[in-house]
């Protein structure tokens, strides 16, 4: 199953990037050989994500929705970050109500680069993603917590 936080925190940073350089005309625009990589990949992204239910109207969805709202907040970071919300609000709801959307999006994303963890020293302990658990090293460590 995808991480869908991972995949938001990408899709978002990329049609940020887009919605930021070239405004309301993203969503028209299919590409621009001046543009960079991020920018790119966002007008990819906007394009799969705004084209996934041709029997939507364009004007009623959340996602057009908020891109418009983000390009038309000008410099003021405070509603730069209300919009930058707003927009990955309404992509997180796309992402988990349209069937296979996930997957396509992250088809269109670079592969992340994985990590290496690495621990060296006598108990010690390395991580490489998330521990909701203990982690106990010594002698009589235990499973639980200590008291």
């Amino acid at each position: 199953m995808l991480d869908t936080t991972a995949l938001l925190d990408q899709i978002v940073l990329a049609t940020e990037a887009a919605t930021v350089a070239y405004g309301v005309s993203v969503l028209a625009r299919t590409q621009n050989e001046a543009a960079d990589a991020t920018v790119r990949l966002g007008q990819r992204l906007l394009g799969r994500i705004l084209n996934r239910d041709a029997g939507t109207a364009p004007e009623s969805d959340p996602v057009r929705a908020a891109v418009v709202c983000l390009a038309d907040a000008g410099e003021d970071q405070d509603l730069l970050a209300l919009r930058r919300a707003e927009l990955r609000i309404a992509l997180r709801t796309a992402l988990t109500e349209t069937p296979g959307l996930a997957e396509d999006l992250s088809d269109l994303l670079p592969e992340r680069p994985r990590s290496t963890v690495h621990a060296s020293g006598e108990r010690s302990v390395a991580v490489g993603g998330d521990n909701s658990g203990n982690i106990s090293t010594g002698d009589g460590a235990e499973d639980g917590p200590q008291r």
